[in-house]
């Protein structure tokens, strides 16, 4: 079957152009000239697409490999065929990332309705109060509240609410159906599809007639080049403010509670669930469905695994895992031991049912 996607191909860069452009080796410079135009997998890449490779567990699709190049690290050079051109590379992900980018740059951002810039839908409803840039997009049925703010090169994508005062800055992307509120965005900031930025927190007092809803006066802040996945849902701070610092990328289906505040260049992956008042430092990774505990301090450059019950702080540049969360190898020497338990006890149970 023909692979047929949203996005066509590009309309061309040679290999020495994005060899330049990655910073890689072209090893050949009899292939300085074959035209690169799209990306696709090893299996299936064919004549104008490039390809790449991180491990010797891709040599039988080698074989049959029709790229017009791969990137691959100088290690791996001897298992591509003589017939395919190498880009010899000392980070072949990150590279491959980037011409993906410069080959579909319409790819890296939520689909528009229409890809006109500065085009305004006569459908959108903008209060006259609110004060666009030039080049701004609105499609059909976003609503721009009272005293709003948006920089120069944003689009606001169908459907999306942007509330009273919010400010958003330059070069951003709302997605359809997106809500944002009480928040102020910086530059090259993308919010995915449905995602709910700056409703109240979940805070209540109990009383002797129930709960007693705590009212919700904070912001979100969230900084430059931050991306938030679809459905993922951030509540404004209490008092004080959520922050999710410049950088930081946030997977579809995550929970930010109020008065959290996240670093720089983080990757929280989906459905995560962060409670209040939690600190996370720079560069912390946390997988999957993994949960956080409320007013605790995650270190700068942590390493949290998938399914996590994280209770307690974690100290700078360790790696946790399990439930509850604890350092990984204490983690993996558990696992490990519970296994070796378990098989002795069905290999004792099996001969004595043999017997």
């Amino acid at each position: 079957m023909e692979h047929i996607g949203f996005f066509p191909p590009h309309g061309g860069v040679s290999l020495r152009e994005l060899a330049e452009h990655l910073g890689a080796d072209l090893i050949d410079a009899t292939f300085a000239e074959v035209v690169i135009k799209s990306i696709a997998p090893v299996y299936r890449a064919g004549e104008g697409d490039i390809c790449y490779i991180l491990s010797r567990k891709n040599r039988a699709e080698l074989e049959t490999c029709k790229a017009s190049a791969i990137i691959c690290l100088p290690a791996l050079k001897s298992f591509v065929p003589a017939h395919i051109p190498v880009l010899l590379s000392k980070k072949p992900h990150t590279d491959f990332a980037l011409a993906g980018a410069l080959l579909h740059p319409e790819a890296m951002r939520p689909i528009a309705f229409t890809s006109n810039p500065g085009v305004i839908s006569p459908g959108a409803v903008i209060d006259a109060t609110a004060k666009l840039e030039a080049n701004i997009g609105v499609e059909p049925g976003a609503v721009i509240g009272p005293g709003a703010e948006i920089g120069e090169g944003t689009w606001i994508g169908a459907n999306a609410l942007i509330g009273p005062g919010v400010k958003i800055g330059r070069n951003c992307t709302i997605g359809g159906g997106a809500s944002i509120l009480c928040s102020y965005l910086g530059n090259g900031v993308i919010i995915h599809n449905g995602a709910r930025i700056g409703q109240d927190g979940f805070g209540y007092a109990p009383g002797p007639r129930g709960m007693v809803k705590i009212v919700q006066i904070g912001r979100v802040i969230i900084q430059d080049n931050v991306e938030i996945g679809a459905n993922t849902t951030i509540d404004r701070g209490t008092m004080d403010d959520t922050v999710i610092g410049e950088g930081t990328k946030i997977d579809n289906q995550v929970q930010i509670g109020h008065n959290v505040r996240i670093g720089r260049h983080c990757a929280v992956v989906s459905q995560v669930g962060i409670a209040g008042s939690t600190l996370i430092g720079d560069g912390v990774q946390i997988g999957g469905q993994a949960g956080l505990n409320g007013h605790i301090h995650i270190g700068d450059g942590v390493q949290i695994g998938a399914k996590s019950g994280v209770m307690n702080s974690i100290p700078a540049g360790e790696r946790y895992a399990g439930h509850p969360a604890r350092p990984l190898w204490d983690f993996l020497r558990e696992s490990a031991e519970i296994a070796k338990r378990s098989g002795a006890r069905e290999k004792k149970d099996g001969s004595a049912e043999h017997d």
